[in-house]
């Protein structure tokens, strides 16, 4: 996903965003993630994020693994996405889809009167995220080998042929957000600093889960 939907500078970014806390669940800078919302906290969340103009939510994984307190603290990192497409289904649920745009450190959670959450995200760390993604080489035939062994060990489906087609930041992406592995795994993805980087986390993670010495989930 080569777009970058106006913004493409720290200066595009808002100073405050909504974040959503929700283990296990990741996006990622040029990676899109569905959701289905239907808390009337999040379902609120969405409208005031469809308001503005920049449509984007933070999404965010706790700390310590406390998705069920009121109020758990959150992660340092997290990452914003827009808000690129919207559904409301005859229940009430929102369906939207999240487009990745950049990861933040989480500067400071702010009071209000909402029913949800908000921050003063920190962007600098991560200015590179706004940079035109780069397709570096890398050994496609060697990563082949370890995805088969993982997904031989998880009993997962995969398809091939867009595997060996796909470019290295989207398979990279799609794959750290779509496997199964542990918040706390999800999260060394999240704050791997290059797509490369990334890629090497995804590789120790995929070799401890086949060769059963991850719960799939104990990267710290």
């Amino acid at each position: 996903m080569a777009a970058d939907f106006g913004f493409r500078a720290l200066t595009d970014l808002p100073d405050s965003i909504p974040v959503f806390p929700l283990d296990g669940a990741l996006v990622l800078p040029r990676a899109q993630l569905p959701l289905n919302i239907f808390e009337p906290r999040y379902l609120a969340m969405v409208d005031s994020a469809l308001a503005t103009k920049s449509r984007l939510i933070g999404m965010a994984q706790t700390a310590h693994g406390e998705m069920d307190e009121p109020s758990p603290e959150l992660a340092e990192v997290g990452c914003a996405g827009k808000i690129v497409s919207f559904s409301e289904t005859g229940d009430g649920r929102y369906l939207i889809s999240l487009a990745g745009i950049a990861r933040f450190r989480i500067a400071e959670e702010l009071s209000t009167d909402s029913s949800f959450r908000r921050v003063r995200p920190d962007w600098a760390p991560y200015a590179a995220d706004l940079d035109p993604p780069t397709d570096a080489p890398f050994d496609r035939e060697g990563f082949e080998a370890v995805l088969k062994e993982f997904f031989s060990a998880r009993d997962l489906a995969a398809d091939w042929d867009s595997i060996k087609a796909a470019p290295l930041e989207p398979l990279v992406n799609q794959l750290a957000i779509g496997c199964p592995f542990a918040p706390s795994e999800k999260q060394a993805l999240l704050e791997a600093g290059t797509v490369q980087e990334r890629l090497e986390v995804l590789i120790t993670l995929m070799r401890m889960a086949a060769a059963g010495d991850a719960d799939p989930g104990a990267v710290q």
